[in-house]
Parts: structure tokens; C-alpha cells; sequence
């Protein structure tokens, strides 16, 4: 199971440069097994494991004491206290750079201690389930180092080579990235909605029971349902609550709780065009898509290409192979959005960057039609954009106009 991850190189570099380095990321995507490959000679401690639990927090001073450099905590986020210790520690030798790798799946509890505690002090990057070039060992597509540069234009594009074919593609789209069911299910059919079904009830039961115990799980559970009706779409939350019979609040909570978790990636919408009436309704979608199938009983990838959800689906998966991409680069200022005017001129994704602005649309479909594309023209007129991005399933890259480029989802 253990496979390259594109992220490797990019936490070598960090630790180069920060004494401590954060992986966070959901629950089962890899982050343990990726920081015990990258330092296999350092000491190992899970903070889920009673006995390591035991020996840190009950005098973590005294841990650190003997243990000042080369250590990994897993699951940091189960003892709060020790980013206020480990601040210290680093303080202590503010030169000495890559001592300490730490690992967390619960957002709010290890965002807000590295925020408080570890500022300056701590590099964080965020790891996903696979994505799809990773399942099967591809390096990570050429295409993110050109989109980070400023001075690729759509024709460089065309040197392009696909990484996958475009079944292998279509299967990471259908059954997720998550590690563990995607490699024992080649070989035990079944074992693949067993391991989604049970990562359901732990994350509900015991994640969201431990981080919010106040939550009525029961509610929770029926919202993660509804929501799956919901993603990719703009959401509304009045509509939602009615459904739940709870408050707007209430959903906004729920909405916060599963997004900072790891499971949901609200969207923000780009209000950034003065020319046009921009809508602003937030826009959200399940960031692996194996989990949305799961959700909605869909039973395989044939039924999935003619369901309703297929096309938001679609667009969802490959929005979310492009931020993972462009997070395993060393881009900074990486902001993500979507674009939708009251006159409906749509853009599925804007990506901006150091290295500017570029907009994306998505379509399930193979043929690039022109009327596709009027939402790209619109938007680089009016932002000035260098150009920009029709991701589809076509065959190959192909120029379609002076600033519009295709290129097939399993090229990315």
C-alpha cells in the first residue's frame, strides 16, 4: 500500500526550511504511512495509542527534554497543550530547522493550536486521499509546474502527455482516492463498501461524537445524506434546514463542521469582476467523490455516466484533482473559487496565485461544443486573464481558440 505521494517532495523541502512540519488531512488518506516512509530512522509516536498518549501528556516537558529533534506525533491534535510545549522546545534553537513532524485529521483542534501557538514556527501541508496519478505510481503531471508559470501560454499546453488512461481515469472518479478500498478492493470485490460504510459510522460515532459532543448525531447523519444531493451545487441553506427541520444556523454548523474536517470543500464564489453582477451564494461539494457515490447507492461506473449527479460529479473530481496538484507544488497565495453572474456567464473554477489568474471550465462530455467555452471568453475579457482551461474527456490537447486550450481529464 505504500505508494508514492506527489506531496513527499514539497514536506522534504519544508523541513529544510521550518523546524516543524504539519500534515493534515481526513482520517485513512495516507498521512501516517507517508511521514513514517519519509523519516523511517525517527522516533514514532501515535497520540491515539494509549501508552504514547500516557507518555506525552503526562509531563510533556519531560518528553521533550529528551527528545528535542527527529520525532513524529501522529494525530497531534488529540493533546492541544503540546503545540504550546513544542513552541519552547523550538524556541530554544530557532536555527535547527526539520525537528519535529506532526500529523492531524481534525481541523479545528490542530489549525487553531498551530495558529496560536506554532506561528513561524510551522510549515503546514495538506494531504488528500490518492490522487489519481498516485494509485498508479505516475509522477505528478507536467501541467501544474506550467500553470504556476507566468509565462506559459495556451500553445506550450499542447507538449502535453497524457499521465493515465482514460479508464484508469474514470475509475479513481468513480471510487474515490481513499488508499485503503481502493487497493484491497482489486482483489476482495466487496471489501470496498464495507470500508466506506464503516468509515461513515467511525467518522459520525467517533470523530464528530469527540470533536462536538454536544451535536445531535442523529441530525448529523441525515445532513450528510441530504448534502450529498446538494454537491457541486450552489447551496441553499433555507431549502436545506426545512428538509432537516433545524435552523439556517444550524446548517451553517454542520456545513463549517464537515468542511473543516476534511470531508466538504465549500467553494467561495470570485466577486472580484467589477463589469458584472456577481451571484455570491456559497457553493460546496464532497471532496472525494467515492464518498458521494456511496451516499447516493450508486452501484458502478455504468450507472454512475448516466445518473443525474454525473456532471456535477464529474466537475467536482476534477476541481479537486487540480487543487491537489497545485498544493504539492511550492505556489503560495493559492486561492480557489467559483464564478457565476446574475446573467448566468459561468466558470466552474478560477484558480489565483503569484503567478495570476486562470479560469477553468469542466464538462463530462468529449466534445469541446462552442457554446461551452462562452463563459471562459466572457471572463478573459473581462479580467484580462492570460487564458484559459476546457477540462474534458477528450482525446487529446487541442488549441480551440487564441486563449482557450483543452485538456483531457487524464492528462491532469
Amino acid at each position: 500500500m505504500d505508494k508514492k505521494r506527489v506531496l513527499a517532495e514539497k514536506i522534504n523541502r519544508l523541513l529544510e526550511m521550518f523546524p516543524v512540519v504539519a500534515i493534515i488531512g481526513p482520517r485513512q488518506c495516507g498521512k501516517s504511512t507517508l511521514v513514517r516512509g519519509l523519516r523511517h530512522d525517527w522516533k514514532y509516536y501515535d497520540l491515539e495509542s494509549p501508552d504514547d498518549y500516557q507518555l506525552i501528556s503526562s509531563d510533556p516537558v519531560a518528553f521533550f527534554t529528551l527528545n528535542t529533534d527527529q520525532v513524529i506525533i501522529d494525530e497531534a491534535q488529540q493533546f492541544p497543550d503540546l503545540f504550546k510545549v513544542l513552541r519552547g522546545v523550538v524556541d530554544a534553537d530557532r536555527q535547527q530547522k526539520g525537528r519535529f513532524l506532526l500529523t492531524g485529521s481534525s481541523s479545528p483542534e490542530i489549525v487553531k493550536g498551530i495558529s496560536e501557538s506554532l506561528a513561524g514556527r510551522i510549515a503546514t501541508a495538506e494531504l488528500w486521499p490518492f490522487k489519481q496519478n498516485e494509485l498508479y505510481e505516475k509522477p505528478l503531471p507536467g501541467i501544474y509546474e506550467m500553470l504556476i508559470d507566468d509565462a506559459v501560454r495556451p500553445k506550450d499546453f499542447l507538449e502535453l502527455q497524457p499521465i493515465l488512461q482514460a479508464q484508469q481515469s474514470m475509475n479513481v472518479w468513480f471510487k474515490g482516492g481513499f488508499p485503503e478500498p481502493l487497493i484491497e478492493s482489486a482483489v476482495n470485490g466487496d471489501f470496498y463498501r464495507q470500508w466506506m460504510e464503516n468509515y461513515i459510522i467511525d467518522y459520525v460515532g467517533r470523530d464528530i461524537r469527540m470533536l462536538f459532543p454536544r451535536l445531535n448525531i442523529y441530525n448529523f447523519r441525515r445532513f450528510l445524506t441530504l448534502l450529498a444531493q446538494y454537491s457541486g451545487h450552489q447551496l441553499n441553506m433555507s431549502d436545506m434546514a426545512r428538509a432537516l427541520e433545524v435552523s439556517v444556523s444550524t446548517v451553517k454548523d454542520y456545513l463549517d463542521i464537515i468542511h473543516q474536517t476534511f470531508l466538504w470543500r465549500n467553494l467561495p464564489p470570485y466577486t472580484k469582476n467589477p463589469l458584472k453582477k456577481v451571484q455570491k451564494a456559497k457553493k460546496g461539494f464532497f471532496r472525494d467523490q467515492g464518498l458521494l457515490h456511496y451516499f447516493l447507492k450508486i452501484a458502478g461506473p455504468d450507472r454512475l455516466q448516466i445518473h443525474p449527479v454525473a456532471g456535477f460529479s464529474f466537475e467536482s473530481f476534477i476541481i479537486e484533482e487540480i487543487i491537489r496538484g497545485l498544493q504539492a507544488t511550492m505556489a503560495t497565495q493559492l486561492e480557489f473559487a467559483y464564478y457565476r453572474t446574475i446573467d448566468k456567464s459561468e466558470v466552474d473554477l478560477v484558480v489565483e496565485g503569484s503567478f495570476g489568474i486562470i479560469p477553468f471550465e469542466i464538462k463530462l462530455s468529449s466534445l469541446a461544443k462552442r457554446i461551452s467555452l462562452r463563459g471562459l471568453e466572457g471572463f478573459i475579457a473581462d479580467t484580462g486573464a492570460p487564458y484559459g482551461i476546457l477540462i474534458n474527456r477528450g482525446k487529446k490537447v487541442e488549441q480551440l481558440t487564441d486563449k482557450i486550450i483543452q485538456i483531457p481529464s487524464n492528462f491532469i
